[in-house]
């Protein structure tokens, strides 16, 4: 084609110079001959030209092949080889990465040629691009590999703030089952719980050996300067992922649903909180925390592309953890769990700004706003259970009286419940605001209180009604008062012995104290008073005189003998557990009971026979020392039985 324009140029000029040498042209027609001759040289010289850039363009390709094909036989003699290159040692890393970056940049400069350029330079393209694309494989497969193999050994048991709690907590019985043992279990409950990491170091740890932390660096970067930076990105969030399963797993946070966590027996689903609350505040403070640190690292150069990467590879191991928390918010609000949820709401509400230092940007506004929305269910359920709880110990009903008259299970149960709850005061606040009993009646010092203060103050008053309610099944007046008695005074020592003074004040105490010394003044009363009247002068004299009745007065004797034993028989299996409290009322009994004793047959002692007294003082008042040890005893013949 290019030989047949040359020629018919050639002989277009011919013609022209035969019509030149014409004389008899007018001069139109010199014109434009003049014209065409111009246009013929002109195309030769671009032909010319033309010939020129031919030359260097075939001169340009036989280099970029000669390129391309030692390229090729550096990067193509590793797909015959199995072995890793990075296991191969650094030279020959280094040997590879250059030749992956030589094949990106033949690539673009052929993409950038002249699209007149010839049609063998398609052809390099298309060889280009399939080694540029054999390279990337290969990369992606030894980006894959060094995080594999170079993953450092999770050691939580090596963690400087370790909790201990898990070891020192004890799991509460159950609200209306619960006995001695059980309920002072709850009183141990948060032992130990500020050792729960709340002032914990936070600290980076080496994920993965940081020798190789250049190494992925350099195929990260080369990777994305060639247009796979996506593939880049899922290779290193897909591991990274697997290495943050492992950790939960090593942290003992399994994979639970909703419905397994909440039909879980509660002994279990203890044991798995107290993992949970053990392995957010490390995963979060320390796992993650160095999970970003890595991606940082290794995207250094890449701008927001290491957030992006450690937001793709963490959030399904944080939403693991916050699911177990969702599925624990939507169980039964059984009243031994409000501990646990309340540790929990601690915990995460502690971790959350953690997070949100961790997740920036849109890639982490999910799993920020995640941890909130958790929280306020925590917060909700943590509310629901103590309220729940309050309406249970307001229905708790008996069929029959707690024998002996001590101290009720339920008693000693919530308020060693409320003894624990104390050390969550703070939270309780948090949860518990905007639910204050609007019937309950509010005393000056409760004004400036908390919702905590509030409700406790109200939580208890059910109680005392409930214990109320309870002492109606005693038939007999002085034990109904001395069950009271002995319930209120448990109260108000467990509050003066503990945080709940500060939270309920020492008014709240004196009221009890007074409460409960009126019901032993009402038991004195109730026992003693027809009693005590037997030692009386009134009703003894003979009648129409002054003188004593021998008989009236031998009469009253053994009738209050037989009172006495009487009192003896039934006080004696009664119980006041408390002995300082046991002994005060001794005390105050025999000051009445003895001393009255003394001056009847003091005054009488010369119209007694001494064959009808039965007791002396002393024996009255070691026998007075029995009762109320729930024990029951008897007197025959003034003699224990």
């Amino acid at each position: 084609m290019e030989e047949a324009e040359e020629e018919l140029i050639a002989a277009a000029q011919r013609i022209l110079k035969a019509l030149e040498s014409k004389k008899y042209l007018t001069e139109d027609a010199r014109k434009i001959l003049a014209n065409l001759g111009l246009q013929l040289t002109n195309m030769t010289s671009l032909f010319a030209e033309s010939r020129v850039i031919e030359v260097e363009s075939n001169e340009e390709h036989n280099e970029i092949e000669l390129q391309l094909n030692r390229i090729s036989d550096k990067i193509m003699v590793w797909e015959k080889d199995e072995s890793m290159i990075w296991d191969c040692g650094p030279d020959e890393a280094f040997e590879y990465l250059k030749a992956v970056e030589e094949s990106r940049r033949l690539t673009e400069v052929l993409e950038n040629r002249s699209p007149d350029s010839r049609n063998d330079d398609s052809t390099l393209l298309r060889r280009a691009h399939d080694l540029l694309q054999t390279g990337m494989n290969r990369l992606e497969d030894e980006f894959r590999h060094l995080l594999v193999q170079n993953r450092q050994p999770f050691e939580p048991e090596h963690m400087s703030f370790r909790s201990s709690e898990e070891d020192s907590m004890i799991e509460a019985g159950s609200v209306i089952s619960s006995g001695d043992d059980s309920v002072d279990d709850v009183a141990a409950a948060a032992v130990h719980r500020d050792s729960m990491g709340r002032s914990s170091v936070d600290y980076v740890i080496e994920l993965v050996n940081v020798d190789v932390i250049p190494d992925l660096k350099s195929i990260a970067n080369l990777m994305f300067d060639s247009n796979y930076g996506r593939e880049c990105s899922q290779v290193f969030a897909n591991v990274q992922r697997d290495a943050l399963d492992d950790c939960l797993f090593i942290l003992e946070v399994e994979k639970l649903s909703i419905e397994e966590v909440v039909k879980m027996e509660w002994k279990l689903l203890n044991s798995k909180i107290r993992s949970w609350i053990r392995a957010m505040k490390l995963f979060v403070r320390v796992y993650l925390a160095s999970e970003k640190t890595l991606a940082e690292r290794i995207f250094e150069d890449l701008d927001s592309v290491g957030s992006v990467c450690f937001a793709e590879s963490s959030k399904a191991a944080v939403l693991q953890l916050l699911n177990f928390c969702e599925a624990v918010a939507v169980g039964p609000h059984q009243p031994e769990k409000l501990m646990r949820i309340l540790d929990m709401y601690e915990v995460l509400a502690g971790v959350i700004p953690d997070i949100a230092g961790l997740y920036s940007g849109e890639a982490g506004t999910c799993v920020t706003t995640e941890c909130k929305d958790i929280l306020k269910r925590l917060g909700e359920c943590a509310k629901a259970t103590f309220l729940e709880f309050k309406n249970t110990v307001a229905s708790s009903v008996s069929t029959n009286p707690f024998p002996g008259g001590g101290v009720h299970p339920l008693t000693k149960y919530v308020m060693n419940y409320f003894k624990t709850l104390t050390d969550y005061t703070k939270t309780l606040d948090e949860v518990l605001r905007d639910e204050k009993d609007e019937n309950t009646p509010r005393e000056e010092e409760e004004e400036e209180e908390g919702p905590t203060g509030t409700q406790f103050r109200s939580f208890f008053d059910i109680l005392e009604t409930n214990l109320e309610v309870k002492s109606s099944l005693y038939k007999d007046e002085a034990l109904r008062n001395l069950f009271l008695m002995n319930n209120i005074h448990y109260m108000a020592e467990k509050v003066r012995g503990s945080e709940l003074r500060i939270v309920l004040g020492d008014e709240w105490i004196r009221k009890r104290n007074w409460k409960f010394q009126q019901h032993a003044m009402n038991y004195e009363r109730a026992t003693w008073s027809s009693i005590l009247f037997l030692l009386k002068d009134e009703g003894i004299q003979n009648p129409g005189s002054n003188s004593i009745s021998k008989t009236l007065l031998k009469e009253r004797l053994q009738g209050f003998y037989a009172a006495f034993e009487e009192v003896y028989k039934n006080q004696s299996g009664w119980s006041i557990p408390d002995g300082r409290l046991r002994d005060d009322l001794h005390i105050s009994t025999s000051l009445k009971v003895i001393q009255a004793y003394r001056t009847f047959v003091g005054r009488h002692i010369n119209h007694i026979s001494e064959k009808h007294i039965k007791y002396s003082a002393d024996d009255l008042e070691d026998l007075l020392l029995d009762l109320f040890e729930g024990s029951q005893k008897s007197l025959h013949g003034g003699h224990r039985k």
